[in-house]
């Protein structure tokens, strides 16, 4: 118990240190005083007592700190002295403290979150069990380059014969957004519904949180009805009802049995289709009858334990060989094999890895100008550590506040970092929506915060220890000689903050470079050619009622709504849609009736399905002959348009015109027009083979999407043919409006996310380089005050001055400069592939980031050199 009192008594005297010490001073004093009276009663005059009696006592430093060890924990102690001392040095000089602290929370934040989105995406595991054992088998196309989905027969096939997994199962890779219309309380809106097989959440390791599964019964084709809700859905919509399983709801008109509730973490959405949300799953019969829809299953394999993903590969290429061999009717079967994880992000590692290490150079950038600074401090308080190394002072105790500063430092930046990469990874989760998968899953979480203060920790060394430690190198009488006025910290100290500052613009052109050709891509990418005009154009949801039992009845359904819509005032045109551009395809073999074609060279075509109209209202380009056509419907010749593309591919060096095709059964159709290409698929890739066929003479679509296109506000549009829409369907869902222009905003949001980080970064590093140009001319223009006044003394004009100084930033530019674009030259054909229209050495691009530094560089020093050409030589000799 005696020495629990003992610590906890050397523990209190930490808070009461200040107290302590007045008491020990008061103490020394009295006994000093006590001493020199004694030798005054000796005989000695009372100068000579208190000399003799402060010789007798000792160095007061000495005894003051042996006391404070004998009353407290000593190393505890000098930290906390330590600590207050970088307090008060940080509080006397308010604008590097600000500067740093701000700078430190800047970078430190920007690597939190982006080490919190690298994490989600490229570290953390899949949200499934031992996800690591997941694959996705894909279908190599006859190009042998595009990826198709697995027909139905292939799929059972490949279930009954593979030995290397536990499972094998998939779900329907045509969805769509809102291909359902729920009815909640009286209120219709449209969710998107996915048929998923019986197995799929069996192979993925997903139990239900409430109910079951689909029994065998449910996934037979014309099964009882039955589906699962998304824990999202159950939660927003039916307030998290205990009693949702065995309820029904109405699902396009129909009673549907709720069956089970998924998980909250299970989101489909995210992992296989990113921009989407599925909230309810039904079941996906795999029959003779879902086979003839041909190439329609997403495939996903469960990897026995202990064997690898290369033999449940060899497996499958094996498999799908023998079974193509067998079944030279169906489609062709060619079985490509990635882990789960490498098709989910795989494709995002590159950029995902730039921009790591553009935080990474960031980071540098800011290590290379704190350090900076602290270097001219350092220099600026040489003379202080010599004096306090010539009066004993160890090196440890030198160092020590330092360190403190930094840690104080640090510990700021870390803080405010923390606070910006929360704010950064809420902004994130609230960008418009995007193709990236995952990125609910991005936050700060207890990882993030151990990076940042591993991080934070690295910069305490690279900031303070290592400035310290290179004053301590230098001998006392060196470092009193350095603190005289007119000394110029010596010539080492300047070439290493030169250097320093060629680092920071070397890394800043590195940035700025990659960022611009990033920048130039993704301007080439909105400059391609759409083929149709998204702006002042929507779409609706319009799929026929089940109460329109035949296509006649449907048809007339959609000659009113048009006929109807088109009458309206502002609207210019109407028409619909199967499917909309950048929004989903659908291929299918389109050929020339009696060609014959060899195996793998059988022409492929995206299939549209729409109405007259459609081409007006979506924007498309007639090139040749005419449009569709009201009259083209049931029981007149089949007709069909086709794109420039498919035109080439079926008749080349001929005139598409008048010839027939075959794309949809054993009819052929006769060509009546030519439209210009779309770009269905991406932005980046080149329009495909298309054929567009007349709704009103088919009945093969999934989904029926009005396009109209007004020349009034999209709000007041959208308001209009919604109450049109309402005369002939009073229950309109009212969630189910797409701009066409959002469509191509997610299509190009993955490019552009890239973009605004790496240009975030590469803008906070030109400033950083920029604030590093300017500390060190500022510092050494300030130290050079009586060369300058000597010079003008001597005859050399302002210009003159002015010209020096900003030389002296422009040559450090330059050389920073040179590096960078070195530098970037290598790291650039390393990214090619995130580039599009735009080489990676494209000229303009290094030529415009090195003049822009140069500039950068020259405005950095201009404040400086002004101050410098306004010294006087009176002002430079009072400087002495």
């Amino acid at each position: 118990m005696a020495a629990f009192h003992r610590v906890l008594a050397r523990v209190r005297a930490l808070w009461q240190a200040d107290a302590l010490d007045d008491d020990f001073a008061e103490e020394l004093a009295a006994d000093l005083e006590l001493r020199a009276s004694d030798y005054e009663r000796r005989g000695l005059s009372p100068t000579e007592a208190r000399r003799q009696a402060r010789r007798d006592l000792g160095s007061v430093n000495v005894l003051r700190d042996d006391h404070r060890s004998t009353r407290s924990v000593a190393w505890l102690d000098h930290a906390s002295r330590d600590v207050r001392t970088a307090a008060r040095a940080l509080a006397s000089a308010p604008v590097f403290t600000m500067f740093a602290v701000v700078t430190l929370a800047l970078g430190l934040g920007a690597s939190a979150a982006v080490y919190s989105l690298v994490h989600a995406l490229l570290v953390r595991p899949l949200p499934f069990a031992d996800p690591s054992r997941l694959i996705w088998v894909a279908n190599i196309a006859d190009d042998g380059v595009a990826e198709w989905r697995v027909q139905v027969n292939h799929l059972r096939d490949l279930q009954a014969s593979v030995t290397t997994l536990d499972g094998l199962g998939g779900y329907y890779g045509f969805a769509r957004d809102g291909n359902a219309i729920v009815t909640v309380g009286g209120q219709a809106e449209r969710f998107s519904r996915q048929p998923i097989t019986r197995n799929f959440l069996d192979v993925l390791g997903v139990a239900p949180a409430l109910g079951r599964g689909f029994t065998e019964a449910e996934a037979a084709f014309g099964g009882p009805p039955a589906v699962l809700l998304s824990h999202h859905l159950w939660t927003e919509r039916f307030d998290r009802a205990p009693d949702i399983v065995g309820r029904t709801i109405v699902i396009d008109g129909r009673a549907v049995p709720v069956v089970g509730v998924l998980p909250q973490s299970f989101e489909f959405s995210t992992v296989f289709e990113p921009g989407s949300r599925f909230d309810l799953f039904v079941p996906f019969p795999l029959s003779d009858e879902t086979n003839r829809s041909g190439n329609t299953v997403a495939v996903v394999g469960r990897v026995k334990a202990g064997v690898s993903v290369e033999a449940a590969r060899a497996e499958l290429q094996a498999l799908g060989a023998s079974i193509e061999r067998a079944h030279p009717e169906r489609n062709s079967l060619r079985p490509k094999v990635l882990t789960l994880s490498e098709h989910v992000i795989g494709h995002l590692r590159p950029a995902l890895l730039m921009l790591g290490g553009a935080v990474l150079v960031v980071m540098l950038i800011v290590c290379a100008n704190l350090a900076n600074l602290q270097l001219a401090r350092a220099a600026a308080r040489r003379r202080e550590m010599a004096l306090r190394a010539a009066l004993g002072a160890s090196a440890a105790r030198l160092v020590a506040p330092a360190i403190a500063e930094s840690l104080l430092l640090a510990g700021t930046g870390a803080a405010g970092g923390v606070v910006l990469a929360m704010a950064a990874t809420r902004l994130l989760a609230w960008l418009p929506p995007s193709t990236l998968p995952l990125m609910h899953t991005v936050g700060v979480d207890v990882a993030t915060v151990a990076v940042l203060a591993a991080t934070a920790a690295v910069v305490v060394v690279l900031i303070g220890a290592l400035p310290a430690i290179r004053a301590l190198r230098h001998d006392a009488q060196d470092g009193l000689r350095d603190g005289s006025r007119g000394n110029t910290g010596g010539r080492r100290a300047a070439r290493i903050r030169g250097g320093l500052v060629v680092a920071e613009v070397t890394l800043a052109c590195l940035l700025l470079i990659g960022a611009t050709l990033l920048v130039r891509s993704f301007l080439r990418v909105m400059d391609v050619q759409l083929g149709f005009r998204p702006d002042g154009a929507v779409a609706l949801r319009v799929d026929p009622e089940r109460s329109l039992p035949t296509q006649e009845a449907r048809n007339a359904r959609f000659d009113a709504v048009l006929a109807s819509l088109r009458s309206l005032q502002g609207v210019d045109a109407a028409g619909l849609a199967d499917v909309l551009p950048l929004d989903g395809n659908r291929s299918r073999g389109v050929y020339r009736p009696g060609q014959v074609y060899k195996r793998g060279e059988y022409p492929e075509g995206f299939i549209r399905v729409v109405t007259d109209g459609y081409a007006s209202a979506l924007g498309l380009r007639i090139v040749a002959g005419r449009d569709l056509a009201p009259t083209d419907r049931i029981g007149q010749p089949p007709v069909a348009l086709v794109n420039e593309t498919m035109a080439r591919t079926l008749w080349p060096g001929e005139d598409a015109i008048g010839q027939l095709l075959m794309a949809d059964g054993a009819v052929p159709r006769r060509v009546v027009g030519i439209v210009g290409d779309v770009r269905h698929r991406t932005l980046e890739q080149t329009p495909g083979s298309e054929v567009y066929l007349p709704l009103l003479q088919t009945d093969d679509y999934g989904a029926v999407h009005l396009v109209v296109r007004g020349s009034m506000p999209t709000a007041a549009l959208v308001t209009r043919v919604r109450q049109r829409l309402a005369e002939f369907s009073p229950t309109l869902p009212t969630n189910d409006v797409r701009i066409l222009s959002a469509l191509v905003d997610r299509a190009v949001s993955p490019r552009r996310f890239l973009v605004w980080l790496l240009t975030g970064f590469a803008g906070f590093a030109a400033v950083l380089a920029a604030l590093g140009i300017y500390a060190v001319v500022s510092y050494t223009t300030a130290q050079r005050r009586a060369e300058f006044g000597v010079r003008l003394a001597l005859g050399a004009t302002s210009s003159d001055v002015q010209q020096a100084v900003v030389w002296q930033a422009v040559r450090l530019a330059l050389l920073g400069v040179a590096a960078g674009t070195v530098a970037a030259i290598l790291v650039a054909r390393v990214g090619r592939d995130l580039l599009f229209g735009v080489e990676p050495t494209d000229l303009t691009t290094f030529v415009g980031v090195a003049a822009g530094l140069l500039l950068v560089a020259m405005a950095a020093a201009w404040l400086p050199a002004r101050a410098a050409a306004r010294v006087t030589p009176l002002d430079a000799l009072r400087s002495e």
